[in-house]
């Protein structure tokens, strides 16, 4: 599929990465450092210093920080100033709890103002914060947070209620239980603590203590497909990637109004739904509702966004409805779209250009990383289902794994290896909380294995094939998952598709894809034959499908990565292993 290029005159805001090999030259991430303030008088580098504080000695003290949209069409809005004062009660009720510098709080709660109250007011008190999604049941909960030691949390009465009363015999370090009423009437449960009550008698004025840019800030929960959640260790440092990854990759300037619609949950809504923009000191927009492509679709344009961070799911829910809905409206303001969480389809790059008029750029990276390492940048030429280029300050690499424990570097254009990042970014993990030999193995000399298998081209871009343990070796065919995938998403009856490889005596592996249909479609014979032929069409007989299976849906996780390897095991009747971050169909 045809490159997406655009010229220098078609922007009407300049990208902040206009030269792209330019940019990378004049990189270093000392520089990037001294781009943010630290602590006065030379106190270190705190992730909430740098997000609200720094911003009340000059102009965006009183602009507006967080505009949050609640479901049932309440606003709420808190300028830096505003949020300042919040953050410093919420600090100061910490204290007040006796609680200390490196304890583990847990967040569990819809996307509501006290979440980000909370986040930013425990990393103030130098307390290490663990996001749980809100769609948890309480089995995936129980064991993240026994993992993770948490003394506090932050919750809401219903999900107290619902995922947390049964579990306090389980979890002897949870000390403090921190609760905001999902309705007035609510009454908070026995063994919590009013949050709304304590802020309100809270001091609004807070001195950050002196923060190491190595102290722990975040931990964020990420599942293998193996054994228990690993427990990914985050510092204060990384805010330097956070704010320049969010200048480089997603564009952001000062007057912008940014919408990523990443639940805190999970560290997109961590990294790039709070940390990022408001570091910036731009205007963050806050949906507390679910996805609904009308809602958004208003919110756009109502709220003039113009930075738009979304993920792939997302935006094939939108095309299921067609652009019609996306033209009938005027966005005038909105002039970057990126994506993440999964690969990115051509057709949905192409989507974005006929619904918004913008091409949509897909990036990549994961919890390990802690930012964003490769993507589409905004003057860049975009080629429909690459991930990009690594970002200044990333050195990246296709490798092979050596019998010897090694890796050699794969330079030839196009050979498919494993994506491997040089160490030393300052969001890089540090650590998997109790686990120091499953962190080890992650890396070979200087280089963090991410588990991807990636190919580059002659021109420096990288293209996702899929996990390691996803790619499928028929007859001596490397076939990447995800081009698979992305075929059958060219035909007008397909909503979505996953593709496994299954055991062949004599090709080693077939490929079998599970294809879940628009509706409209029904999953005949006929149709079948239909697909098949397209697919192979486009990949020839050596990589498309030879089984297809009509499914109503595929198992995915809250995230929206399509999971491979539970489609593997109930079609090979292997113990599915942890599924505690699968959705629930609707």
């Amino acid at each position: 599929m045809a490159a997406w290029i655009r010229k220098p005159d078609e922007f009407e805001v300049a990208p902040n990465l206009r030269d792209y090999a330019s940019a990378r030259a004049a990189f270093s991430w000392e520089r990037a450092r001294a781009s943010l303030s630290g602590l006065p008088e030379g106190r270190g580098l705190n992730i909430a210093h740098e997000a609200v504080d720094r911003h009340l000695g000059g102009p965006r003290a009183d602009h507006c920080a967080i505009r949050w949209l609640g479901r049932e069409g309440e606003v709420r809005a808190f300028t830096y100033r505003e949020l300042a004062a919040a953050t410093n009660r919420f600090a100061n009720v910490l204290a007040a709890l006796g609680v200390a510098a490196g304890e583990r709080m847990f967040v569990l709660s819809g996307r509501i103002p006290e979440l980000y109250v909370g986040v930013i007011g425990a990393l103030k008190h130098r307390c290490v914060v663990s996001p749980l999604f809100s769609a948890f049941g309480p089995e995936p909960i129980a064991t993240r947070m026994e993992i993770g030691e948490g003394s506090v949390l932050l919750t809401t009465t219903t999900l107290y209620a619902r995922k947390i009363a049964a579990l306090r015999p389980r979890l002897p370090t949870l000390r403090h239980v921190l609760v905001v009423r999902d309705d007035p009437a609510d009454t908070i449960p026995d063994g919590a603590l009013d949050l709304v009550a304590l802020l309100a008698e809270a001091a609004p004025a807070y001195e950050i203590a002196p923060t190491s840019p190595e102290e722990l800030a975040l931990l964020h929960f990420t599942s293998g497909t193996t054994g228990r959640p690993k427990g990914a260790m985050h510092v204060h440092e990384a805010v330097v990637a956070h704010h320049a990854t969010a200048g480089s990759a997603l564009d952001l300037h000062t007057d912008d109004v940014f919408w990523c619609t990443a639940d805190p949950g999970w560290v997109t809504g961590m990294s790039y739904g709070i940390i990022a923009p408001l570091t910036h000191g731009i205007t963050l927009i806050v949906d507390e509702a679910d996805f609904d492509a009308e809602r958004w679709y208003g919110i756009l344009e109502r709220e003039r966004v113009s930075v738009w961070y979304t993920a792939p799911t997302a935006v094939r829910m939108m095309m299921k409805g067609g652009s019609g809905a996306a033209k009938a409206r005027r966005f005038s303001a909105l002039r970057f779209i990126a994506s993440v969480g999964e690969p990115l389809n051509p057709q949905a790059v192409w989507w974005g250009m006929e619904a918004f008029g913008l091409p949509i750029h897909d990036n990549w990276w994961q919890s390990e990383t802690g930012g964003i390492m490769v993507a589409n940048f905004a003057a860049m030429d975009i080629r429909p289902g690459s991930m990009g280029r690594p970002l200044p300050g990333i050195d990246a690499a296709v490798v092979a794994r050596r019998e010897d424990g090694g890796v050699t570097e794969i330079t030839e254009p196009d050979r498919e290896g494993e994506l491997a990042l040089r160490r030393g970014w300052p969001s890089m993990f540090r650590g998997y909380l109790h686990e120091d030999e499953r962190y080890r193995k992650c890396f070979v000399g200087d280089w963090y294995l991410t588990g991807d298998l990636v190919r580059c081209d002659a021109d420096g871009y990288f293209w996702f094939v899929g996990r390691a343990d996803d790619v499928i070796k028929s007859s001596g065919h490397l076939i990447g998952p995800f081009e698979v995938e992305s075929a059958f998403l060219g035909h007008p009856a397909v909503a979505e598709a996953g593709v496994i490889g299954k055991p062949d005596p004599v090709a080693g592996e077939l490929v079998k894809a599970f294809v879940a249909l628009k509706p409209g479609f029904e999953g005949t014979d006929a149709l079948r034959r239909e697909l098949l032929a397209f697919v192979r069409r486009q990949l020839g007989t050596a990589v498309s499908p030879k089984e297809i299976a009509f499914v109503a849906h595929l198992p995915k996780t809250r995230s929206g990565k399509i999971m491979r390897r539970l489609l593997k095991a109930r079609e090979l009747g292997l113990p599915e292993g942890d599924t505690s971050t699968l959705e629930t169909p609707s």
